[in-house]
């Protein structure tokens, strides 16, 4: 009986250091942690669901993580705060968008930056904003194209 208890319990303990091994690497690869860096905001009539925590990436590439959101109470926008990495510059004409993973992935902040000489400081505000546009705003969009953008 005590044999079988002490097998037990070493092979929880392994079970256990397994878990935890793959936790770490997971951590360490899968980069959940916010990105270290300058704090900017952006303003969207729609964020569709993005959360805190989700990415913002210029070309498919992690760059920054939303790190808060709140509801303007004179526009009604969503206002969105993110640290973007301190080597990433964003010219002052850079837009960001609220877009999905697809069907049925998370939303992410797409930042396309501009042309402009002049960078957006810490603390700033990205003024060139598109909404997030669900499957639902884009298959009816196709549809009313389709049959002639008549409204009946």
């Amino acid at each position: 009986m005590i044999g079988r208890n002490l097998v037990e319990t070493v092979l929880g303990a392994v079970v256990l250091m397994v878990a935890g091994i793959f936790v770490y690497f997971f951590q360490q690869t899968a980069q959940v942690r916010a990105t270290q860096g300058y704090a900017v905001t952006a303003s969207f009539a729609k964020i569709g669901g993005l959360a805190k925590g989700s990415d913002v990436r210029i070309s498919g590439i992690k760059v920054g993580t939303v790190t808060g959101q709140r509801l303007d109470p004179k526009t009604f926008d969503a206002v969105v705060t993110m640290t973007i990495a301190p080597e990433v510059k964003l010219p002052a004409d850079t837009t960001a968008a609220v877009d999905s993973e697809g069907i049925l992935g998370g939303k992410y902040v797409r930042l396309e930056p501009g042309r402009a000489a002049e960078t957006i400081p810490s603390g700033g505000l990205i003024r060139k904003t598109r909404d997030y546009r669900s499957l639902e705003d884009q298959v009816g969009e196709i549809i009313f194209l389709a049959t002639g953008g008549e409204k009946k």
